[in-house]
This record gives structure tokens, sequence and C-alpha cells, in this order.
């Protein structure tokens, strides 16, 4: 099935990649259902997944709405082409083992926590309604997340390093959470967005605690990996789109 393309505003353009970030590390999440380690760690996995890819739904359809030529949540969702997402680089790197999916949570809910609860002061009625929806379920995400890695950190020798391997393989791609550009500004400007930039001491004293108390020494800031925004992505996320859409591409407007 032929790939829609998007005339992006940048209302568009911020709002799909907050539900591109969604869609794709929901998806990730998911990929855990059958293999997580016990069973209750089965049903938080899954029930993190599907908070997640809620959001997902609401941004894609506020998305829509925005564009306005008819483009519906799945179109956006299933119809586009790699480069069209706008998502982050670290919500796209694959699971890994049980560690590398903990870290890559908590590194990620340590910034979105505090973004959405900012978010529900934007001017954007729909955006800041989705926010307060959303605050409540990355709280969790990231309550349950820093449980596990300290769990791990302060654990086995075995569970330590990989824990350790972790952090040193997803430390490069946090930088990205705090970049601006243009279309970040001006929704900024707007009073729509939220800086991100001002949500870094937030997320270092987060994230730092946590390792504290897991018996981690916190990364030093290098070279970030960068991209994400702007359509340009690691080699992992055209495996997940073509997973993610084969059904959709199979069978055009199918539904359940």
């Amino acid at each position: 099935m032929t790939s829609i393309r998007l005339a992006e505003t940048p209302l568009l353009t911020y709002v799909l990649r907050r539900a591109d970030d969604a869609l794709v590390l929901g998806h990730r999440l998911s990929e855990w259902c059958g293999k997580a380690p016990l069973m209750e760690e089965e049903m938080a996995l899954a029930n993190m997944g599907l908070d997640l890819i809620g959001q997902a739904r609401a941004l894609y359809t506020y998305a829509g709405e925005v564009e306005a030529k008819g483009h519906d949540e799945d179109a956006l969702a299933y119809l586009r082409d790699e480069r069209a997402y706008r998502n982050l680089l670290l919500v796209e790197q694959p699971n890994g083992d049980f560690a590398l999916t903990m870290v890559r949570q908590l590194l990620y809910a340590a910034f979105a926590d505090p973004y959405w609860r900012a978010m529900m002061a934007s001017r954007d009625a729909t955006l800041a309604a989705i926010a307060a929806k959303a605050e409540k379920e990355t709280a969790y995400h990231l309550r349950h997340s820093a449980e596990w890695v300290v769990r791990l950190g302060d654990g086995t020798a075995e569970s330590h390093a990989r824990i350790v391997r972790a952090l040193e393989k997803l430390w490069p791609f946090t930088g990205e959470l705090f970049e601006t550009d243009d279309v970040e500004r001006e929704m900024i400007a707007a009073g729509i967005a939220v800086d991100p930039a001002a949500l870094r001491d937030t997320w270092r004293g987060t994230v730092s605690a946590v390792l504290a108390r897991a018996t981690l020494t916190m990364p030093e800031d290098g070279w970030m990996q960068s991209g994400g925004r702007g359509g340009r992505h690691s080699e992992h996320l055209g495996h997940l789109l073509a997973e993610l859409q084969s059904m959709q591409r199979t069978i055009p407007g199918a539904t359940w």
C-alpha cells in the first residue's frame, strides 16, 4: 500500500514527535509478551506498553485533526515511511536483555514524567488534557523501572554488570531528550510546548538518585547520538516498522 505524505506544520510535527515516541516504545515493550522473567512482570510490561499505545492513539487522533486531510490514527501509525517518523533514537533501541529494557525505560520515563506534568499547563487544551492522563501513567513507569534498576544494580555481580553495560550502551542517546530546533522553539514561544532543556536538571536529579541507590555511577556526558526528531534513525527502526506495519500493508484497510 502506498505510504501517505504529510505537509507538516510546526504543530503537526510537534504532536507527531510525541506520538511516535509513545508508539515505538509501546511496541518495544509489547515484544516482551511471553518472554518476561516473571508472570507479574509479564503483566507490568504489557500494561506499560498499553499505556504508551493509548498515549499514541490520543496524539495521532489530534495530529489528524491538526492536519485536516482525513488521516486517522491508523494511517499515521501504519502508513508512513521510516524517514517520516520523528521519535527519539532512544526508544527505538532493541530490548536487549531485561536490564537494558529497564534502563531504557528509566531514562525515558525520568524525562516523560516531568514533561507531561509541565504540559498540563499548555495553552493547547487538547495537549493539556492528554498530558493530564499521560503524567499519571508515566509516574508509574518511572517508579517501576527505578525499582528494577535498583534491584538489579544492587543485586548479584551478574545483574550489576548487565546494568552497567546497559547504561554504557544507552547513555549516548539521552542528549536528544533535551534538544530544541525551530519547531520546538516556535511551540515554546506560543506557550504550547515545554522547553525540554528546562527539564534537564530534574531528569539528572532523578536518574542520579536511582543510580546511587543501585550502587551505580552516573556516566559522564560525551558525544551524543541525534537525528530521530528529523527522521534520521538507527537501523533498528526499519525492522520494527516492518513488523508493526505488516498487517496494514498486506491487507489495506483491515478492521477487526
